[in-house]
């Protein structure tokens, strides 16, 4: 049966797996503190990556926790995963993180699966729903320890209202689920951290970009993608006008 699964169900099976072997890591108390959140991260990345490489043996694969190679730039179709995004919010038993399966097609985020395990949740790109209503005032969804300057400023202009959060899987979920109109991040963060949310936004009618308007082009030698605007497609225009005039 698992052979048989499409690309979109083999995500949303693994995502929402892993997110309960995490829970299950988590839940045994054997564990805690800092190791917590790397036995929690080498265990669920161990099964991702023995998954895909059985399930789609042909496939690129990028991880987290595994060391990269070059034999993933020779492949059309790259899966990326993070086994845990936010593993400190995973540590302290809060629900803003996550688990990111993705397949990124052509350099695409063509197929993501994020998983809520906090809420008992995995957003699929295969299956969206409709946006809810937007706020009267743009809610920005920032890091709840170390919010982006770029963010403040323009959440600043647009009249808006800064909301703290944990993962960037969980931050751009909650632009999916209507608890922020948008989310802007300038501080720096790698591919396996946007594709997933992004291809789940995306399938959800949300604009996703890096914060100069250019798309988000995955699978690359340099893995570092230091930058996205995940919003309401109604804001898109006016977020990124505010950000193009800051950088002059």
């Amino acid at each position: 049966m698992s052979g048989a699964m499409t690309d979109s169900q083999l995500a949303a099976t693994l995502a929402e797996t892993a997110g309960r072997i995490l829970l299950e890591v988590r839940g045994s108390e054997l564990i805690d503190g800092k190791p917590l959140g790397k036995a929690g991260d080498e265990t669920a990345n161990q099964f991702l990556v023995h998954a895909l490489r059985h399930l789609r043996p042909d496939d690129g694969l990028l991880s987290e926790e595994s060391k990269d190679t070059k034999k993933r730039l020779t492949k059309s179709r790259t899966w990326i995963i993070d086994p845990v995004d936010g593993t400190r919010e995973y540590g302290e038993a809060r629900t803003d993180w996550a688990v990111h399966v993705a397949l990124a097609i052509d350099g695409r985020p063509e197929i993501g699966a994020v998983a809520l395990p906090g809420l008992d949740l995995v957003l699929r790109s295969d299956q969206p729903t409709p946006l809810h209503k937007a706020a009267g005032r743009p809610r920005f969804v920032v890091s709840r320890t170390r919010p982006a300057k770029e963010a403040q400023a323009v959440c600043e202009k647009m009249g808006g209202e800064l909301v703290g959060m944990g993962s960037a899987g969980a931050k751009a979920m909650a632009v999916v689920r209507g608890e922020a109109e948008i989310y802007l991040h300038s501080g720096g963060q790698y591919e396996w951290d946007s594709c997933a949310p992004a291809a789940v936004a995306a399938a959800h009618g949300l604009h996703c970009s890096r914060i100069d308007g250019s798309p988000m082009i995955y699978n690359q030698a340099d893995v570092y993608m230091p930058d996205l605007l995940i919003c309401r497609p109604e804001y898109a225009k006016e977020a990124l006008r505010h950000i193009a005039e800051m950088a002059g």
